[in-house]
């Protein structure tokens, strides 16, 4: 899924990190407990961030609970636009997504919307554009892609996974995430992109910083203010890729760096700013997304050995369900959110009434829990079939560019994984990062 690299989510407080998470969960079970902090179906209120706080359980029954209402509920002040209706079935979550004249993505997908001064700075990340320079981008975008380069990226994410599990048999790590699952999508990112070696590093620092303070949820104690440390990180991040792009058109290679700053589409190529914002939307979303997944995936394994067992005695055959299925239980996104462009009617005539300049947030989780669409939708089950998730996307325009990347490096990952260690299991629970944007996980240790 196009993911949100705007620096405005990253304005919080770095002092914020001081308080204990005994105040937090205090927070979050008053919340729990107080009539007035609920939304406007008795349900705890979504865009309260101490909803986001509350166990796993709690928040997806108040998911289930809203999925039976008749119509989507507005959270916040409608009288003053401040707020948004939660679409949270399947059906209304593709619906948004596959009427872009409709459901807008140019103001901005984040809460809150990326400040004008931040776009004039950085350039728009694809997520925040909207037909025609979206299509324009996308098609350049596109072209780069070419057969050879996608072959060997294929080699690539297979190299890499071998050197992963090496290491991991000589080193023996303790935290999957920054051993594994963060290291595998970042340096086939890198390789694609043509980095050089010396500067990674420092990259994935920089993404890091940039990608840290994303949604997460805090308390109203909490203050924001600009510019944040992911603002500095953005600004270095991008002085890197536009120094090699500089240098690529000049000498170009057969990397992906080269094919964006000389292709010609309709003509038309990548400025150095747009450049440096698919860049970073490449790496941010490419490495968050697929390292949390990889991360959920392999405790979802360890939490239900029958499914663990069904795998390991298919591997070939039933991988490619398994990771497909992993994606849909833990969804990496949460939500994006889109802007109505006119009045309209969710689902056809009669159906509940959306306004003009009203926003709506696509609850891409709640969506894949739809017991419409899911049977047992809580069920973990690697045999799920038909699986219609909307792990990256509802479709249209905005669905995920890097879907058959990410896809193929969960299988390879967990192929060479499995094939070699097969003992390998989360041991407790995941570390995860309370947040409103993405199903983040901080840490996870392991054993094989």
């Amino acid at each position: 899924m196009e993911t949100p690299t705007d620096a405005t989510e990253s304005f919080a407080d770095s002092d914020s990190d001081s308080d204990s998470d005994a105040d937090a969960d205090a927070d979050a079970d008053a919340f729990a407990e107080r009539d007035s902090a609920a939304g406007p179906t008795g349900t705890p209120d979504l865009a309260d961030p101490r909803f986001w706080q509350l166990p796993a359980p709690a928040r997806a029954a108040a998911f289930a609970e809203l999925r039976r209402l008749p119509a989507p509920v507005f959270f916040g002040e409608r009288a003053t636009g401040r707020g948004f209706h939660a679409l949270v079935r399947h059906a209304d979550v593709v619906e948004a997504s596959r009427t872009p004249a409709v459901f807008l993505s140019g103001p901005g997908v984040t809460t809150p919307a990326p400040a004008r001064w931040v776009r004039l700075l950085f350039g728009d990340s694809m997520v925040n554009l909207d037909d025609p320079r979206h299509a324009q981008l996308r098609r350049i975008v596109s072209r780069a892609f070419t057969p050879r380069l996608l072959g060997r990226v294929e080699e690539d994410v297979h190299r890499t996974s071998v050197a992963l599990v090496d290491r991991v048999e000589r080193e023996r790590p303790e935290d999957f995430v920054t051993a594994v699952a963060a290291e595998l999508p970042f340096q086939v990112i890198c390789t694609m992109m043509g980095i050089p070696e010396q500067p990674r590093r420092a990259i994935l620092d920089l993404v890091n910083r940039t990608s840290a303070d994303i949604g997460v949820a805090r308390t109203l104690r909490h203050r924001l203010r600009a510019p944040g440390r992911g603002l500095r990180a953005l600004a270095r991040m991008q002085a890197i890729v536009a120094g090699i792009g500089r240098e690529r058109r000049r000498r170009p290679t057969e990397d992906l760096i080269s094919a964006l700053v000389t292709a010609d589409v309709d003509g038309r190529r990548l400025t150095g700013r747009e450049l440096g914002a698919f860049f970073t939307l490449l790496l941010v979303a490419g490495v968050e997304t697929t390292r949390n997944a990889l991360a959920h995936g392999l405790h979802l394994l360890t939490a239900h050995p029958d499914q663990r067992a069904l795998l390991l005695a298919d591997l070939d055959g039933r991988l490619g369900g398994a990771v497909d299925e992993m994606v849909r239980h833990a969804t990496p996104i949460i939500q994006f959110h889109r802007t109505v462009a006119v009045d309209h009617e969710l689902g056809g005539p009669g159906g509940p009434l959306l306004r003009a300049g009203e926003k709506v947030a696509l609850f891409y989780g709640s969506a894949n829990r739809d017991e419409a669409v899911f049977p047992d939708p809580d069920a973990f089950d690697i045999t799920r079939t038909p699986n219609p998730h909307l792990g990256y996307g509802g479709g249209g325009p905005h669905y995920c560019l890097g879907a058959h990347l990410a896809r193929q490096e969960m299988t390879a990952l967990f192929r060479e994984l499995f094939t070699r260690l097969p003992g390998t299991r989360s041991v407790g629970e995941p570390d995860l990062v309370p947040s409103s944007f993405d199903h983040r996980v901080r840490s996870l240790r392991f054993t094989f």
